[in-house]
């Protein structure tokens, strides 16, 4: 279990000062001057040593892809860009960052912006956010009156600029080269790849685009140490991580954890377990709506880690939990999140534009149970042909959870199906 002095965000829930003066009594903005003059190459490669992986989803070491970002500037201005755009279904860790803990956010800008040779950094966020942006807007204010943003600072002799930029709710702005177009104030649209933002991203500038609990846990790993930070977690998935448990256990919260801790010990300990037992479990997604799902037995050896995880074709996301009981209309679950990611689709690729629509009407055939037993496998070769063959990963994200539902629900499917036919008109769900 994750001792108290070893966690990063030590105001998760708002229970102390949030202001610079808070902050700062909690060891935030402490020594940031020493930190930099440590030098570019000297954080990038502690941040590498640290192990961490991006906490946005897709795990990227963070620490080599800062090292992409050129070394001597041709001229260019070079970018970091805070994804703040927290938008998939289930999540809310970063928004507890925002307006709760916000310097440990902005304290990480700096540091991983000077790393990167960038004088400015944008942060987007959702559009939904209203009072996370205003707690955030308050804490730069502050750093601004302090001189721990502007010229010169925080005394380290590096000019920097952040800048808070409020997105308009659209999910694909959480895509970070639709982020960038929405940045620039064109439509939220992804861009082909290469260019990789790190060549040409914001305003054709060289430009990184992180996770903000990726930046927020810098600070504190080049305060106490890479060496720390690796310490917890298994080897390749190191560090805290925060996770975000929602559904049907007893206490739904976030909650800054090991990375690697059993599931169960996760439901156990911090949510007072699954409502009406662990037994009760009828399947968990765990890391967000666009992962597949696990079913109980996976559940009984789950480890919440990346690699562990991917091994379970799933994968750990942005960690939001979402918990099952045997209750839950599984089909319809899955119906509804394909109806998301249909509303969702910014339509530019014809696999996603056609398919998702293509497959939420099938999946409402299938809450129902009014379709024939062989559209099973068609739903399933149409995932196939949406997966991968877009520009960006909202394809993917509407194929998976379609995959894993018929992976590990195939028989209530056709159960549904046989059901509607007899007439037994109780197997069918509620309408």
């Amino acid at each position: 279990m994750l001792k108290d002095q070893d966690r990063i965000f030590t105001n998760l829930y708002g229970m102390h000062d949030r202001s610079l003066k808070g902050a700062m009594k909690r060891g935030h903005w402490n020594g940031t001057a020493e930190i930099i003059k440590r030098g570019r190459d000297t954080i990038i490669e502690q941040v590498k040593a640290s192990g961490l992986r991006g906490r946005g989803g897709a795990g990227f070491p963070t620490g080599l892809k800062w090292s992409f970002m050129p070394k001597q500037s041709d001229g260019r201005p070079s970018y970091l860009v805070v994804n703040a755009d927290e938008s998939e279904p289930g999540t809310c860790k970063d928004r507890e960052i925002m307006r709760h803990d916000p310097h440990t956010l902005i304290e990480g800008c700096l540091i991983a912006s000077f790393a990167m040779g960038a004088n400015t950094c944008y942060i987007y966020i959702r559009g939904e956010y209203i009072r996370e942006r205003e707690a955030l807007q308050a804490a730069i204010d502050e750093c601004y009156d302090a001189g721990l943003l502007g010229k010169n600072a925080a005394k380290s002799g590096w000019d920097f600029d952040l800048y808070l930029h409020h997105g308009a709710g659209a999910y694909i702005c959480g895509e970070e080269t639709a982020l960038l177009e929405s940045l620039e104030g064109k439509k939220g649209m992804p861009r082909m790849k290469p260019p990789f933002p790190a060549g040409s991203g914001l305003y054709g500038c060289p430009t990184t685009v992180n996770n903000v609990e990726s930046i927020a846990v810098v600070p504190t790993i080049l305060r106490r140490g890479p060496d720390w930070f690796a310490s917890f977690g298994r080897p390749n998935n190191t560090g805290t991580k925060l996770f975000g448990i929602s559904g049907h256990v007893m206490k739904p919260c976030v909650v800054e954890e090991a990375m690697s801790i059993p599931l169960k010990e996760l439901l156990d300990r911090h949510c007072g377990g699954v409502r009406g037992g662990w037994d009760n479990i009828k399947a968990v997604i765990p890391g967000g709506s666009s992962v597949p799902l696990l079913t109980k037995e996976q559940c009984d050896d789950a480890i919440m880690d990346f690699d562990w995880l991917r091994e379970q074709r799933s994968g750990l996301g942005t960690a939001a939990v979402i918990v099952m009981d045997k209750s839950t209309d599984v089909i319809k679950a899955i119906w509804r999140l394909s109806k998301f990611y249909k509303h969702e689709s910014c339509g530019q690729c014809t696999p996603c534009r056609e398919g998702t629509g293509w497959m939420m009407r099938v999946m409402d055939r299938l809450v129902r149970g009014e379709a024939e037993i062989e559209e099973i496998d068609m739903l399933l070769s149409v995932t196939k042909q949406v997966e991968g063959h877009t520009i960006c990963a909202l394809g993917d994200a509407a194929a998976w959870p379609i995959q894993g539902l018929i992976r590990a629900f195939r028989d209530e499917i056709e159960d549904r199906i046989k059901a509607r036919r007899t007439g037994r008109i109780s197997a069918v769900a509620a309408e």
